[in-house]
């Protein structure tokens, strides 16, 4: 298999149903050795949930329009 200059390969097809990964889904990777065990991700990953939470706190407190005020400026 072959490994692209940014670091990726393509996991077969038939792999990736018995293992239960999915797009958009997130892997583990495990040294064991001189060897690399791929898995599904036993809990998911962090990543982008501070920023989620930064615009639940500040979304309402820097606009302060209705909801059809909103709607009319992405209709125009």
């Amino acid at each position: 298999m072959h490994i692209t200059s940014k670091g990726q390969v393509t996991i077969p097809q038939a792999i990736r149903e018995k293992a239960g990964l999915l797009p958009g889904g997130e892997v583990d990777f495990i040294l064991r050795g001189n060897s690399v065990l791929l898995r599904a991700a036993t809990k998911p990953s962090r990543r982008g949930h501070a920023v989620v939470k930064h615009l639940r706190a500040h979304g309402g407190t820097r606009v302060r329009m209705s909801t059809d005020e909103i709607m009319a400026l992405t209709r125009r």
